[in-house]
């Protein structure tokens, strides 16, 4: 690997070399850090525009307004938080502190933001949700920035990245579905007042309650749990001065790493378009498809499909390179996407209410979400990789400032796509607030499904161009880790 470039840069170096492999129990305790995003992107995703526009009767394009400002003030904080996370020098090391400076803010932004005073007017509840929807992200920042930066500083090894990667969705995927069941069986239940249940006002506050107990609980946890990690996870040698002018500097040299811009902007884009997908799903789901609570919690069997592709991968990644697997996934989900809306207009599904109908939905988001699962786990590892290209081109570990993109790619997916679901509701739809499933014209039905169920998924195309244009393969990767090691061992 002559041709790989070398740069001397800012040592990094580890209180201590771990002996063989990374505890089975290390990547439990850090993936029950997936356990935060996961339920509060389940909350935005499903249920705030929803809340605010059809509960509370605001209109969706005001929520969204308020929900694109929150991102944007979350999107200027994610690389300040990556740079500041990177150089950080304390007995906690550069990630933990922060990571417990987050739990109880977090909490109490998640409670409150669904938790608006009875009485405001529409110009009050935009806001109370701007406020906290602000609080929700920058919290979430400082923990998920850090969180999702030290999976790529506890292994150097190609396989085993994927792996701890692979328990991370393995707890989120676990955790995620029961709280979902939990949620559409016991706090939304449908009544003969309230039919959905999440129409029910009175259902959101034991919501928010659950939720915020929940994500702090969570934040604590991995945070406490992996402490003793501390000690084998790269530190800088020497203080680093953390300033905007450095901060924006580091952003510009993450952007030179040309496999990772590819995988941002295709994932990024990708994320936006299911993100957006995502908040028109409920509104798909109650009003296209006729499902109520008591039929959504059984989509949480999707974690089936979730459980498959975790035993399937490590012998996926001995036989395929990790960028293949992406790609496969990227263009199943393409196809898939459009898949079952398309069934419906042409008359093959079974009516709504028929009990046929909720098994085939069900079958066919268990294969969606294994892809989705396999696409997942290759993304993150394969930003991995590009991190060690960056430490050999540049001599600088940048796992923060590159896993604030990963966590600006996930906040799209609950921010722009909900600002994008809300213009469509508003001013492409013209969706009713407040509207009961019977009461909605069978024209609108019609037109709901054929924007998120195939105009939508069109576009899925490119991002799927974008990606192909990565170029670490295994055995790039392996000459750019013999030739770390190498430098490693001549500054030591």
């Amino acid at each position: 690997m002559s041709d790989l470039p070398h740069s001397a840069g800012p040592a990094y170096a580890r209180a201590r070399e771990r002996g063989g492999k990374v505890p089975l129990s290390t990547k439990f305790f850090q993936g029950i850090g997936a356990l935060p995003d996961t339920y509060k992107n389940f909350a935005f995703g499903t249920f705030l525009l929803f809340f605010y526009n059809q509960v509370l009767g605001m209109p969706a394009a005001m929520a969204s307004i308020a929900i694109m400002i929150a991102l944007i003030v979350d999107a200027i904080t994610d690389p300040l938080v990556g740079s500041y996370s990177d150089g950080l020098r304390s007995r906690f090391g550069r990630r933990h502190a922060l990571m417990y400076a987050s739990a109880i803010p977090l909490g109490v932004c998640l409670y409150l933001v669904f938790t608006p005073p009875p009485g405001l007017d529409e110009t009050g509840k935009f806001v109370w949700l701007l406020t906290f929807a602000i609080g929700v992200r920058l919290s979430m920042t400082f923990f998920l920035v850090p969180w999702s930066a030290l999976f790529a500083e506890f292994s150097d090894d190609y396989a085993e990245r994927s792996a701890i990667v692979t328990f991370r969705y393995l707890c989120g995927w676990i955790g995620g579905v029961t709280f979902t069941f939990c949620t559409w069986t016991f706090i939304f239940p449908s009544s003969e007042a309230f039919t959905p249940g999440h129409l029910n006002p009175a259902g959101y506050q034991l919501f928010a309650a659950v939720l915020a107990v929940l994500v702090t609980a969570a934040v604590l946890l991995t945070t406490y749990l992996t402490r003793r990690e501390i000690p084998y996870l790269l530190q800088p040698v020497h203080e680093t001065r953390f300033g905007i002018k450095n901060a924006l500097a580091e952003v510009v040299l993450a952007l030179k790493n040309r496999n990772f811009v590819v995988l941002v902007v295709g994932l990024l884009l990708a994320a936006v378009l299911g993100g957006t997908l995502n908040a028109l799903e409920i509104y798909v789901n109650t009003y296209f498809w006729g499902l109520l609570p008591e039929d959504l919690r059984w989509f949480t069997l999707s974690i089936i499909g979730s459980m498959t592709a975790f035993v399937l991968i490590p012998a996926l990644q001995r036989r395929f390179d990790k960028k293949h697997l992406l790609i496969s996934c990227m263009f199943f989900l393409l196809l898939n996407g459009m898949l079952m809306i398309t069934l419906r207009f042409l008359d093959v599904l079974p009516a709504n209410g028929d009990p046929l109908l909720l098994k085939i939905l069900i079958g066919n988001e268990v294969i969606r979400i294994g892809a989705a699962t396999v696409l997942g786990i290759m993304f993150v590892s394969m930003v991995a990789d590009s991190l060690d290209a960056q430490e050999l081109a540049t001599g600088r570990r940048q796992e923060g400032v590159f896993s604030a993109a990963l966590s600006f790619s996930a906040k799209a997916t609950s921010g722009i796509g909900v600002v994008m679901g809300g213009l469509v509701l508003d001013y492409v739809l013209a969706f009713p607030r407040g509207a009961k499933p019977a009461d909605v014209e069978g024209s609108l039905v019609f037109e709901l499904g054929l924007v998120a169920g195939i105009l939508i998924p069109m576009f899925y195309v490119i991002p799927f161009l974008i990606t192909t244009r990565y170029r670490i393969t295994r055995e790039v990767h392996e000459g750019i880790q013999k030739a770390l090691q190498s430098r490693r061992q001549i500054a030591n």
